[in-house]
């Protein structure tokens, strides 16, 4: 008999039998996974999602084996035989094969353990395969013994999290990457367009789309910079820690062995923690790794908020930019199109924001010497990376490289908007801007004409101020122009005729 994950339903194949402290169980006969493994698939039906979703955390798992194997040969404490028969087993799961055996939940009590003894087992059995014996011939090599010498769940399990997040980030930031230069390439094509900045939602001074799009890429440049400053806090490794910080079992040369070849298997900077008690209890370098994720997810959210604020409408908004229509947007009003791309990355921001909390939750509800949490841990983070690295991809993919401006609505705004007086403050001064902002707002009329009505300047003096390289701010004013008019006379005259 053997349990199916999915179905929740026990159903009839061939076995082998294995035991255990707890007794016997019968175990799928090409299963390479054994019974630690089949007890947590009972035990942990909960979130019907494998550790195998998080291919990065597999690596990560088969890298600590594979680096502990050598170790354990250096040191003298495993043969030469059953080491290379782990080593070679390892490689084949860092290499991609056998993933789906890593079927047990990542959502589960104990620590971890059962995802170590899933790690042990499965690397176990594929190293019988490839000695020629059969599944579950553990007199020869055991999964305990021999893959699991010299570790335990309590260090296995935390240092293969940090350098699976380490690998999962790599694409990550390859992605904010590429969603940061997807604005740039946008703020160079709306460089010369024209538009009205807006604080707290109300008309202030003229900008150009292309700093709007500009300032989107930079915000996410830093995001990038934060985020790999927080994972350099993932590489410090409790390996040689054993149970609870002491080293028990463990040979004296192990730690010093296990982290040379696990920085040469992974490519990390890695070192070893100075106080192992401490770094087997703590989990703040997962806090901190988090709340990094947080951050750029709230400020992803921030950016997909104002591509549908400046892409409402498209009659009765901003109507400024418009966004690629991806599908139908209502089954009842016929041409609506909504900005779906923007929606999924708020909800995966959201989503983010809950596993920070959980994080947060799990690190805080520690005790003693161990954390008991970390699985919890470990799947908020990796879904985490996973949803944003797809988020950010289907807002470069499906949005923002299909963004165009409404140039002739934009331009027209800003010919109407009374913040372009703002510009002229430092030749008429700011009380006559105030008096023609506000004839400008009751009348409809244009700034420009108004100013050169008030014979304030000069029609050619006004449109070089007015001029988009001044407006936004590309070209500095250097000096003043004289005023015509004494400002004084020219707002009373203003307030006296309202024009």
């Amino acid at each position: 008999m053997a349990f199916d994950l999915e179905s929740e339903t026990i159903t009839r194949t061939a076995t082998r039998t294995e035991r255990d402290s707890l007794g016997s169980l019968e175990i799928p006969a090409d299963a390479y996974w054994g019974i630690h493994t089949a007890r947590a698939l009972e035990n942990f039906p909960v979130s019907q999602r494998p550790i195998s979703v998080y291919r990065d955390l597999v690596c990560g798992l088969a890298m600590v084996k594979q680096a502990s194997a050598r170790a354990n040969l250096e040191i003298g404490v495993l043969d030469a035989e059953r080491a290379d028969l782990i080593d070679r087993a390892s490689q084949r799961v860092i290499d991609g094969e056998f993933h789906d055996q890593f079927v047990v939940g990542v959502v589960q009590g104990g620590a971890g353990t059962s995802t170590n003894m899933n790690a042990n087992e499965v690397i176990t059995n594929i190293a019988l395969e490839m000695s020629g014996r059969s599944k579950g011939d553990y007199a020869f090599l055991s999964p305990i013994d021999h893959t699991n010498r010299s570790q335990s769940t309590n260090d296995v399990y935390p240092t293969a999290i940090k350098v699976g997040l380490s690998l999962d980030l790599k694409t990550l930031l390859e992605e904010l990457d590429l969603l940061r230069s997807s604005f740039l390439a946008k703020a160079v094509e709306f460089h010369d367009v024209l538009k009205v900045g807006r604080t707290q939602l109300q008309d202030a001074v003229p900008m150009t789309l292309g700093q709007e799009f500009h300032g989107f890429a930079t915000t996410l440049g830093y995001d990038h910079q934060r985020l790999t400053e927080n994972a350099t806090l993932l590489f410090e490794i409790n390996m040689g820690a054993t149970a609870i910080g002491t080293g028990i079992t463990a040979h004296a040369g192990y730690g010093a062995a296990v982290l040379h070849h696990l920085r040469e298997i992974t490519g990390l900077d890695l070192a070893t923690a100075d106080d192992l008690v401490e770094s087997t209890s703590d989990t703040g370098s997962f806090m901190s790794f988090s709340a990094s994720l947080k951050r750029n997810a709230i400020k992803l959210s921030k950016i997909a908020n104002d591509l549908r604020l400046l892409s409402s409408g498209p009659q009765a908004g901003f109507g400024e930019i418009n966004l690629p229509p991806r599908q139908a947007g209502s089954s009842i009003m016929p041409g609506k199109v909504n900005p779906v791309i923007p929606e999924v990355v708020n909800q995966v921001a959201f989503a983010v924001a809950g596993a920070d909390l959980t994080v947060t939750m799990a690190a805080e509800g520690g005790q003693l010497q161990l954390n008991a949490f970390e699985p919890i841990i470990a799947h908020s983070l990796f879904q985490s990376i996973t949803w944003m690295r797809r988020g950010m991809r289907t807002l470069r993919v499906n949005c923002v490289d299909g963004i165009t401006a409404n140039r002739e609505r934009l331009s027209a705004m800003v010919g109407a908007s009374v913040g372009v007086v703002t510009a002229l403050t430092p030749f008429i001064g700011y009380a006559a801007s105030a008096a023609l902002a506000k004839t400008a707002l009751l009348t409809g009329r244009n700034v420009a004409d108004l100013v050169v009505e008030a014979g304030l300047m000069s029609r050619d003096e006004v449109m070089k101020q007015l001029s988009p390289a001044r407006l936004s701010g590309l070209e500095a004013i250097t000096t003043a122009i004289p005023v015509v008019q004494p400002a004084e006379n020219v707002v009373a005259e203003i307030d006296r005729t309202g024009s």
